[in-house]
């Protein structure tokens, strides 16, 4: 939780930093980047987290891995270096998407499906996002087989659960109570 709320504020620095020099879409692109690099590769994530590597050590491979970012970007491993706390990375270039998709008026929304969304059924559920919740969304979607059909909808705190499994549930539920 600690670790969380100081790499929103880390975040925050960075996406009004990013805004006073006009190119808070560029660092965006290299923050999506660090997460899926970051979430891709198990040993840089053990890297990043190890509390025996050396700071320097730390920075210097991630000034090589990400030498292709933006300059801010990466002043941000430096002044995480300087501060001890690149165990955050991760959490701060995710913390900066999410914050930077919230300034430009876009939500997260985490669609749950059996299969993978074809393009005409992400179109779908952005138009049920929208009426929902009167904003733009970005879809995330995660295939979980076990709902058997249909789609759960996650956006932020709201849920919309229209999957087969869930279905089935109710249905259990309603004759085990007959």
């Amino acid at each position: 939780m600690a670790n969380s709320r100081a790499a929103i504020r880390y975040a925050t620095a960075i996406l009004d930093l990013a805004k006073d020099q006009k190119n808070a879409e560029v660092i965006n692109a290299d923050m999506q980047m660090i997460t899926n690099t970051v979430a891709e590769n198990k040993n840089l994530k053990m890297l990043l987290q190890s509390p025996i590597v050396k700071t320097d050590t730390k920075t210097a491979t991630l000034k090589e891995i990400f030498a292709s970012v933006n300059p801010l970007t990466l002043k941000l491993v430096e002044v995480l270096a300087a501060n001890k706390r690149l165990d955050i990375f991760a959490t701060t270039a995710r913390e900066y998407t999410a914050l930077f998709e919230a300034a430009n008026g876009f939500q997260k929304a985490v669609v749950t499906t059996a299969i993978p969304l074809t393009e005409a059924m992400t179109a779908k559920v952005l138009a049920k996002v929208k009426e929902l919740t009167g904003k733009e969304a970005i879809i995330e979607n995660k295939v979980d087989e076990n709902i058997l059909g249909g789609f759960i909808l996650r956006v932020g705190d709201l849920q919309y659960n229209a999957s087969i499994a869930n279905k089935f549930n109710n249905l259990k539920r309603t004759f085990s109570q007959n």
